[in-house]
């Protein structure tokens, strides 16, 4: 999976990328979790002019209930369920208001069979020490009336997934970079 909006023209985006990747490794050292938190989940948002792009990265305990290989008939249909959820994405994050249409989707997760293909990627590390399994979920989205996106809301997101607890979000949009932490009670986050 590539890593989020480092194409788009934003001066503070290698540094926050940058910060996300020390802020993870320096997690990964001192606690045996790593950025690997159940109940915690990332996100990051970049919208500029009408692109709006949404990088979200969860354990898969958030979104399925469990992290080891689905092989019972229901643990195979709650991945499929927690699949097609992923893939429709403007009711999760509440993008009725900019006009915007999905223009990609792409899910990784060793759980949806990708594990060959994830370990092409030497950053995306500590996918299978133990029976830690996250999912990944990059979204591009096209938004005719992106003036009139106010905000990102996350209320379905976290009633979908609710041992979903927490989501570190990090922001680049048309008033700079911003972060913050969004949770059940407090799923919104402003352009």
């Amino acid at each position: 999976m590539r890593h989020l909006l480092l194409a788009l023209p934003f001066a503070l985006l290698p540094l926050v990328a940058a910060q996300a990747h020390e802020h993870d490794h320096d997690e990964h050292a001192h606690d045996s979790l790593g950025a690997h938190e159940h109940g915690v989940a990332s996100l990051n948002v970049a919208l500029d002019g009408n692109l709006l792009e949404l990088q979200l990265e969860s354990p898969a305990m958030n979104l399925v209930g469990f992290e080891h290989a689905a092989k019972s008939e229901a643990d195979k249909a709650k991945v499929a369920a927690t699949r097609r959820e992923l893939e429709q994405p403007i009711g999760l994050f509440a993008l009725a208001s900019g006009d915007c249409e999905t223009r990609e989707v792409e899910l990784e997760s060793p759980l949806f069979g990708d594990a060959d293909h994830e370990h092409e990627h030497e950053h995306e590390h500590h996918e299978h020490e133990g029976e830690h399994s996250d999912i990944q979920a990059f979204y591009r989205f096209e938004c005719a009336s992106s003036a009139k996106l106010q905000q990102l809301d996350l209320s379905e997101l976290f009633k979908r997934f609710p041992a979903t607890e927490k989501i570190q979000v990090q922001l680049i949009g048309p008033n700079g970079q911003q972060g913050m932490q969004l949770t059940p009670a407090q799923p919104r986050l402003s352009f």
